[in-house]
């Protein structure tokens, strides 16, 4: 049993209950499931393009990796923000501005993720720079999912 806050409530026992309860809600909410096979889709065109573009920019215009990750993400993140905007999120309603800021920050942070786990591929594991790529940018599609329904897209 929790014992009382200084202000006599049981809010530090409440507060995750009602979190854990939410999460249940949405869980159960087919519209939640739909959501996330589209942006499963989406994120599959921005999976392409990235790997498109990096293996162009490291094969054909011999650039550095990481370089060739950056110019790939940038490319991506346009597809992905229209894509998820207007399809898997139908959030046209809001200010397309706000929403690309926001939806920018999520995708810079997933990015950061997925630039770690390249470099520690690449450097670390000596792996081929584009299945270095193609791992990275799966390992960082929770954090874009999870970013963007929370809050680039919240209604």
């Amino acid at each position: 049993m929790s014992t009382p806050g200084p202000d006599g409530s049981h809010a530090d026992v409440i507060a995750p209950l009602a979190r854990a309860g939410r999460v249940r809600a949405g869980l159960r909410r087919p519209a939640n499931w739909f959501e996330l096979v589209r942006f499963g889709a989406v994120g599959a065109s921005g999976y392409a393009v990235n790997l498109a573009v990096f293996a162009l920019a490291v094969h054909a215009l011999d650039l550095n990796y990481r370089v060739a990750a950056v110019m790939a993400f940038l490319v991506a993140v346009a597809n992905n923000f229209t894509w998820n905007r207007y399809w898997t999120f139908k959030a046209q309603d809001g200010h397309a501005g706000f929403q690309a800021a926001r939806f920018f920050v999520v995708s810079v942070c997933a990015f950061l993720v997925s630039l770690g786990v390249l470099e520690l591929m690449v450097t670390g594991f000596d792996a081929p720079e584009v299945l270095a790529q193609a791992v990275a940018i799966v390992v960082a599609t929770p954090f874009n999912f999870i970013g963007n329904k929370l809050w680039s897209f919240s209604r």
